[in-house]
């Protein structure tokens, strides 16, 4: 593996990985296998019980916002393939126009969106959609990705094509796996981290996963959505 280190700031991170877990590993097709199961089952249990959840917030989108109500936005998945990325719309239907004159006109805000792919300040974004944003609700639906296995409930975060150059030698390393609906990315101040640690963390999960360390992701996501770390 490449360009994978990370600083003594994410020690939390580096001992999520400690090499005395490795033990715990599982064959590489058991893994593989147990992984699979463990997305399906957690991800058909989750849709179940959000259902609730996922109708009215539909609901109130199409009162507020009209259609339509989810985007598939085109990320990359294993082996460089494209899949349809499910989410809540959270954005004006004009948002790539929109997105161009901005930072056109915001040098500054230009500077933040080549450094994060991210804006604090982001006008594309309506009213609801930042509070979808913030609690992590718009995601939701990629739990249908994760039943359909474009997805795993831990991996890299699915990346858009001209993303891609972002990653370097490491896009060989990221398309070795599944995107994630969660992962070290989210557990890490997501958008408070920059795009170059964003690549780091994902190599270095790829180098180093686990289903040990997919659950201790998994259960560190919890906090980290409850709290809206890093989340706009």
């Amino acid at each position: 593996m490449r360009d994978v280190n990370v600083n003594a700031n994410e020690r939390g991170v580096q001992r999520l990985f400690a090499p005395e877990k490795s033990k715990l590993r599982l064959s590489p097709r058991l893994s593989l296998f147990t992984k699979r199961t463990l997305d399906i089952l957690v991800s058909a249990v989750a849709l179940l019980v959000l259902a609730p959840l996922i109708l009215m917030t539909s609901a109130i989108l199409l009162l507020i916002q009209g259609r339509p109500i989810f985007i598939a936005h085109r990320r990359v998945g294993r082996g460089g393939g494209m899949f349809p990325c499910l989410k809540f719309r959270t954005m004006v239907n004009n948002n790539e126009a929109l997105l161009e004159k901005y930072l056109a006109a915001n040098p500054a805000e230009q500077a933040e969106w080549a450094a994060t792919r991210k804006l604090r300040n982001d006008p594309r974004i309506t009213p609801f959609g930042a509070f979808l944003r913030k609690s992590s609700i718009d995601e939701i639906p990629q739990l249908i990705n994760v039943v359909l296995g474009h997805m795993s409930m831990v991996g890299p975060r699915p990346i858009v094509p001209s993303e891609t150059v972002y990653y370097g030698q490491n896009y060989a390393d990221y398309i070795r796996v599944r995107p994630g609906l969660t992962g070290l990315w989210q557990v890490s101040g997501r958008s408070d981290a920059d795009y170059v640690k964003r690549v780091q963390l994902d190599a270095l999960y790829v180098a180093n996963r686990s289903l040990v360390g997919d659950l201790v992701i998994m259960v560190k996501t919890i906090p980290a959505v409850l709290h809206a770390r890093g989340s706009y």
